[in-house]
């Protein structure tokens, strides 16, 4: 396997993707690419189209690096790409965690929480003891007074009644003649006046 290092500006990320990146995603590629570098190469075809690792260039790409290690895949026919590209994240996704080893390496970390893909917050919830734990529940749905103030006021508004169910009049085509486009009943928002299909 013969990885090469091509410039962010040559590579095209591919023009379908399986496999959406929300920001929250590419936040956490960031990290990982600050923290760790780049630990896998992206996989490219001879046109420097990506094939595997799109949520890796959109990361590299924001953090401005100029360049990025890639395999490339020579010969392989549109079928082999997409199928290439499906296997990939369908045989990711097919593992599990082991929770017990999982839990081990947590506690061996000993707080130093510093991971890519996971918030401090998540990870010191799951090596509380019982008494953080309990005092966590007895927290758990209490507000500050700060985020009660919108609750109250929202609650405090005058309500407003809705609109009637209406059905869309039937048009007219160019002859005249009466033609019913969409029979779909819908509500008229009484704030924004935007029809809300039922």
């Amino acid at each position: 396997m013969k990885i090469v290092s091509i410039k962010l500006s040559d590579l095209h990320p591919a023009k379908r993707n399986v496999r959406m990146h929300p920001p929250e995603q590419i936040e956490e590629y960031k990290r990982s690419l600050v923290k760790n570098g780049q630990i896998k190469p992206i996989v490219v075809d001879e046109n420097n189209e990506i094939l595997i690792g799109n949520g890796l260039y959109a990361a590299a790409l924001a953090l401005e690096w100029d360049k990025v290690d890639c395999l490339v895949k020579t010969g392989l026919s549109s079928n082999d790409k997409k199928k290439l590209m499906l296997s990939d994240n369908r045989i990711f996704s097919l593992g599990t965690d082991d929770l017990s080893v999982f839990d081990e390496f947590i506690a061996e970390l000993d707080g130093d929480f510093d991971i890519p893909g996971y918030s401090d917050e998540l990870l010191n919830s799951l090596i509380m003891n019982d008494e953080e734990t309990t005092e966590t529940l007895m927290e758990y749905g209490m507000l500050d007074d700060e985020d009660k103030e919108p609750i109250i006021r929202a609650a405090e508004a005058p309500a407003v009644s809705p609109a009637p169910i209406q059905t869309a009049p039937p048009e007219a085509d160019s002859g005249g003649r009466e033609v019913e486009i969409d029979t779909r009943k819908y509500v008229i928002c009484p704030k924004c006046g935007e029809k809300m299909w039922l």
